[in-house]
């Protein structure tokens, strides 16, 4: 029996190793899991292992969410805080984001200006954050131009958030031939809740009835194999596509 227990610990500790390796941590956890296959296994569970973890990430976003919602306000103190004690381009982008977050656009676009001035101008995280907080302070056309620039440079970098943005974009500035097209790559693409939902508000706000009306059927089916946290995310939105179709009805 201890043999089998040995042989348990040792291989706990070389699934841990191989994480280790695939993840390109400092090779002392190596020594640390091989030389003390209990102790050590413990110790990277809890230093490298969980911290990285689905479950922990998971963990943090519903603290980050409830965090939000007792206090709206901490990330955009925080982040200014931040910034003003160390102005350093990643604290500007932070505070950008906590901003934009907050629906303080106009400011959110000016720090977001000052990024794109500096030397992460093409980093495509700063860009796409320029681009939401330009459509969001009404100003699409110049989204537009900046989603387009990611494309075209960076062709992996979050498809599916930068098609609906640019579909958004497209539509605010009333260029509904390509808000059409976008709208429907995205949606046929990733096929997503989102997108979905979004082509179905805008196909029923631009009296595309017969669009939207499939869109919703087709969201109407998912949403019976929804839990109840899933349709609470959608509940508004969904609401937006009925009124927005009730009113073309009538």
């Amino acid at each position: 029996m201890p043999f089998v227990g040995l042989g348990l610990h040792f291989l706990i500790a070389l699934f841990f190793a191989i994480h280790a390796l695939r993840t390109g941590r400092q090779m002392y956890w190596l020594i640390i899991l091989f030389s003390f296959p209990l102790l050590g296994s413990v110790a990277y569970f809890f230093a490298e292992y969980m911290p990285a973890s689905k479950l922990n990430r998971g963990v943090k976003q519903v603290s980050n969410i409830a965090l939000g919602l007792l206090d709206p306000t901490r990330e955009l103190r925080d982040a200014r805080q931040a910034f003003d004690l160390t102005p350093t381009v990643q604290n500007r982008m932070r505070l950008a984001a906590a901003l934009d977050g907050a629906g303080q656009y106009n400011e959110a676009v000016q720090q977001f200006d000052a990024c794109l001035n500096g030397p992460f101008a093409n980093d495509p995280e700063v860009c796409f954050g320029a681009a939401k907080a330009k459509f969001h302070n009404k100003q699409p056309h110049l989204a537009t131009e900046l989603l387009l620039d990611i494309r075209n440079k960076f062709a992996s970098f979050r498809p599916e958030e930068l098609s609906l943005l640019l579909a958004q974009s497209y539509a605010a500035s009333e260029d509904n031939t390509n808000a059409r097209i976008e709208f429907s790559h995205a949606a046929d693409t990733f096929g997503s809740p989102d997108t979905r939902a979004h082509y179905a508000l805008w196909a029923a706000n631009t009296g595309d009835v017969e669009t939207a009306k499939s869109l919703r059927a087709t969201l109407e089916k998912d949403w019976q194999h929804w839990n109840k946290h899933t349709r609470s995310l959608y509940s508004a939105l969904f609401n937006e596509i009925d009124a927005a179709l009730a009113k073309k009805a009538s």
